[in-house]
């Protein structure tokens, strides 16, 4: 049985080495907190991280969890290198999750040897919403794997145990937040105001896997949910795996910008998406105008997107009941679905539409390559989605099929409330204005900034340009701006929160 003294002996060694630490820190679920772990400080010190695996190693024996044939996986990527050698000490065959998914090769996003049915033991070093080990979870489970239990370092106690037991994960902790505290106090390594202040914080900020808070009983939109949180930090959030793929590669790429080809000859669309490949994280088409629509314009068109790594959006804007749309989505001239990477859906059919775009998912069009944004505002004068309209839209997104529901088109700030949607603006131009069939214009910053858009579509201020090349990179850099101000405000002004 692990004593408490040799907890104890081993909580003095993390905070010695810096593993954590006490101030004013910004978490990657969007808010700010009076203590900080970073337990990837324990790889420079192979006695604390050999310490470390040997006691994780007699917790998993105390708590019952090494039975015959169970696998472990490591959460990645800094519950590695503990898990790993916990799988040398305690001979068990270790898997490793991908965070992505390969493009070559196998493609796989489990590594390892085993059968559907195994079961496997998650290793996690913090957990404060759990998102990280749910996500973990989902992929394993994707695969046939059974995990029912997951051990972690440390539990921040703001919800974590919850939200994965509610997707029948139980979730063993060697620490807890309010234990290191009484041991840090306990050793005068902190003083009891500090204590205090940790534990007034874990009360208020009881924080749900989807990122909202849960005070006094009652679940609350964490307004910092989204458009205040970096891209990484919402990716972990994303349930749509597609979702979660987009804002990486937006962060990666720093890019916030979607490129409206609505060009009717091919070549010159695919001149276009060469030209301003590099700038782009989105490129929005409407094959049924293009004039010459081939199976090889299409495949030069994913060619650019793989090179110029951007996604492909049709703006087809379904919606018709879900028998229709299934054919509609695979079937005749264009066969989007073997192309989209992401399309537009109507909400006016109701919960059947996605129903149906979902029956074409099969082993060519797997679920996780594949996504749709549903259409809640327009940006067009006197358009008739209305707020009921578009609060029913965010019920389907938000309530069903979460899995395909990359992001909601509208224009409102606060209609998109989950971190893990991502909100697509269209009608973005370098000067506001309206044309002369009544789209509405509005500039990088007041798109970003005050209508909360995270994908921000650009159409005819790039095509017109003399210079699409260097007016996308224009383009780029103001919204990009625009986005990083936007986030560093939360910085600012939630110090101290």
């Amino acid at each position: 049985m692990l004593s408490d003294a040799k907890r104890k002996e081993l909580a003095t060694k993390l905070y010695d080495i810096n593993a954590f630490k006490f101030g004013d820190f910004k978490m990657k679920v969007g808010i700010n907190s009076p203590v900080y772990f970073d337990l990837r400080v324990i790889v420079s010190h192979p006695d604390v991280m050999d310490t470390l695996a040997d006691m994780l190693q007699e917790f998993i024996v105390d708590n019952k969890l090494n039975t015959s044939g169970t696998h472990l996986c490591g959460v990645p990527y800094t519950a590695l290198p503990v898990a790993t050698l916990i799988s040398i000490k305690a001979n068990k065959p270790m898997l490793i999750r991908r965070k992505e998914q390969k493009k070559y090769g196998t493609k796989k996003l489990v590594e390892g040897k085993f059968d559907a049915g195994d079961k496997c033991l998650i290793i996690e070093d913090v957990v404060t919403s759990g998102s990280s080990i749910l996500e973990t979870v989902d992929d394993l489970r994707s695969e046939g794997l059974v995990v029912t239990d997951a051990i972690v370092v440390v539990d921040r106690e703001q919800g974590g145990a919850q939200n994965t037991e509610e997707r029948g994960v139980r979730m063993h902790s060697l620490f807890t937040l309010s234990y290191l505290m009484q041991v840090m106090l306990e050793t005068k390594r902190v003083e009891e105001s500090t204590v205090k202040a940790v534990a007034k914080y874990i009360e208020a900020c009881q924080i749900r896997s989807d990122g909202s808070f849960v005070k006094n009983g009652t679940t609350v939109v964490n307004e910092l949910s989204r458009t205040r949180m970096s891209f990484e930090a919402r990716a972990d959030l994303a349930k749509c795996p597609l979702a979660k793929d987009l804002l990486k590669l937006m962060a990666a790429k720093k890019t916030t910008l979607c490129l409206a080809a609505d060009m009717t000859n091919s070549e010159d669309i695919l001149n276009l998406a060469d030209a301003v490949g590099p700038y782009i994280c989105l490129l929005k088409t409407h094959c049924d105008i293009v004039s010459d629509f081939s199976e090889q314009f299409v495949r030069s068109l994913q060619s650019l997107a793989r090179q110029h790594n951007f996604l492909l959006m049709e703006d087809r804007k379904f919606a018709d009941i879900g028998n229709t749309v299934a054919q509609q989505y695979v079937g005749g001239l264009h066969r989007i679905a073997d192309w989209a990477d992401l399309v537009t859906v109507h909400a006016l059919p109701g919960q059947g539409i996605l129903k149906g775009l979902k029956s074409a998912i099969n082993a060519e069009r797997p679920l996780a390559s594949r996504g749709v944004f549903l259409l809640a505002e327009m940006s067009t004068e006197g358009a008739l989605t209305d707020e009921k309209y578009s609060s029913a839209t965010m019920k389907i997104a938000t309530e069903m099929d979460t899995d395909f529901v990359a992001g909601i088109v509208c224009q409102s700030k606060d209609l998109v409330a989950p971190p893990g949607l991502l909100q697509l603006t269209p009608g973005v131009k370098l000067e506001e204005g309206v044309d002369g069939l009544g789209q509405l214009y509005d500039s990088p910053e007041r798109v970003v900034k005050e209508r909360g858009a995270d994908i921000c579509v650009v159409g005819r201020g790039i095509l017109s340009s003399k210079t699409p090349s260097e007016t996308a990179r224009i383009y780029r850099d103001r919204l990009w701006e625009a986005y990083q101000e936007r986030i560093g405000a939360e910085e600012k002004n939630g110090a101290g929160n």
